[in-house]
C-alpha cells in the first residue's frame, strides 16, 4: 500500500489539512496517509527542510511525501517533483530540497507542468495531491514534468568554517517543541574538522566543552537523587538526526524554560565551535 506524508505550516485550526486528506482519498483511496507535522511556522523553508529531512528515512523507500510550505506557482516559486535516496519529494523550488541534496544528489528532478489543467488558487490541495496519487498509481515522473538538473538553494543551510579548521560558524536553523535549539552542524562535519580535538562551543552566554549523545547524559546518576543537578541542567548532544543541539535537561518552555529563552537564541543566530591546539603530551 502506497504511503503519502504531508508536511505542511497549515496548522490544525483550519480546514486545509483534511481537505487535502480527503482529495487525496477522492483520488485514490488504497493509500495511506501520515502526518509528519502541520506545525511548521508559517513560510519557514529552512524549518521544514529540517524537519523533512529528520523524518523521511523513518519511511520505506517510494514513499512520497508532500510539502506545502510557500507553494504558491509564480515565476518565481515553480513546483517539482523529486525522487531522492529512493523517496519522492512533492513541493515548491523554493529551497526546501536543498538540505536533502547537500548530503545526497537527486536521481531525478522534474519541474511540474500539469498546472494548465487544473484551476486552482491551492495548489497543494489540487496539484500536488494529482502529481502525488499519479506517481503512488505507478507513474513516471516525466508525465508530469519536465526533467532539469538544478534547484534553488537555501541560504543559511551551510556552517562556515574559518581559520584553517580551527572554527566551525554555524547558525540555529529550528527550535523544537521543548525549545530545544539545533544548529546546521552536524557529527559528520565536527569530526571531520576537529580530528578528535577538544573544542568549545559558543552560543550567546552559553558555552560547552562537552557534545553527549542522550539528555541524560548531563545528569550523574552516581549521586543520590536529592543531590543531582537536574533541573535548568544546560547540554550540548548530537540529536537523532546527527545535528549539534543545545538542550535544557528536561525544559518546558512555559514554565521553567528552555534552551531558547534561557540562552536567548533565536532562528539564524550563530553558534560557535573552536578547536583547541592538539596537546603534544
Amino acid at each position: 500500500m502506497p504511503i503519502i506524508t504531508l508536511t505542511t505550516d497549515f496548522g490544525e485550526k483550519d480546514h486545509f489539512a483534511g481537505a487535502v486528506k480527503g482529495a487525496i482519498y477522492a483520488e485514490l483511496d488504497t493509500v495511506r496517509i501520515v502526518d509528519i507535522s502541520h506545525s511548521v511556522s508559517p513560510f519557514h523553508t529552512a524549518e521544514a527542510a529540517y524537519i523533512i529531512q529528520s523524518a523521511y528515512r523513518s519511511f520505506a523507500p517510494g514513499t512520497i511525501h508532500l510539502i506545502g510550505i510557500d507553494s504558491e506557482l509564480n515565476p518565481e516559486n515553480k513546483h517539482i517533483a523529486v525522487l531522492l535516496d529512493g523517496h519522492y519529494f512533492i513541493c515548491a523550488n523554493n529551497g526546501i530540497i536543498s538540505m536533502l541534496a547537500n548530503e545526497i544528489v537527486p536521481e531525478k528532478i522534474v519541474e511540474i507542468n500539469i498546472h494548465d489543467h487544473i484551476i486552482s488558487n491551492f495548489p497543494v490541495l489540487d496539484v500536488f495531491v494529482k502529481v502525488a496519487c499519479h506517481i503512488a498509481r505507478g507513474g513516471t515522473l516525466e508525465v508530469i514534468g519536465k526533467q532539469i538538473k538544478e534547484i534553488k538553494q537555501l541560504n543559511g543551510l551551510n556552517p562556515v568554517i574559518q581559520g584553517d579548521g580551527k572554527q566551525i560558524i554555524g547558525n540555529v536553523i529550528y527550535i523544537d517543541n521543548y525549545g530545544n535549539v539545533i544548529t546546521n552542524i552536524n557529527k559528520a562535519l565536527f569530526e571531520k574538522v576537529g580530528k578528535g580535538r577538544d573544542f568549545k562551543i559558543t552560543a550567546r552566554r552559553a558555552t560547552f566543552s562537552k557534545i553527549h549523545t542522550h539528555y541524560s547524559d548531563a545528569i550523574n546518576f552516581t549521586q543520590p537523587k536529592e543531590k543531582r543537578e537536574e533541573d535548568g541542567k544546560k547540554i550540548a548532544l548530537w540529536n537523532s538526526s546527527e545535528y549539534l543541539e543545545l538542550a535544557i535537561y528536561k525544559s518546558n518552555p512555559s514554565t521553567v524554560g528552555s534552551a531558547s529563552t534561557l540562552f536567548g537564541l533565536a532562528y539564524r543566530d550563530s553558534v560557535t565551535i573552536n578547536f583547541l591546539p592538539a596537546s603534544n603530551s
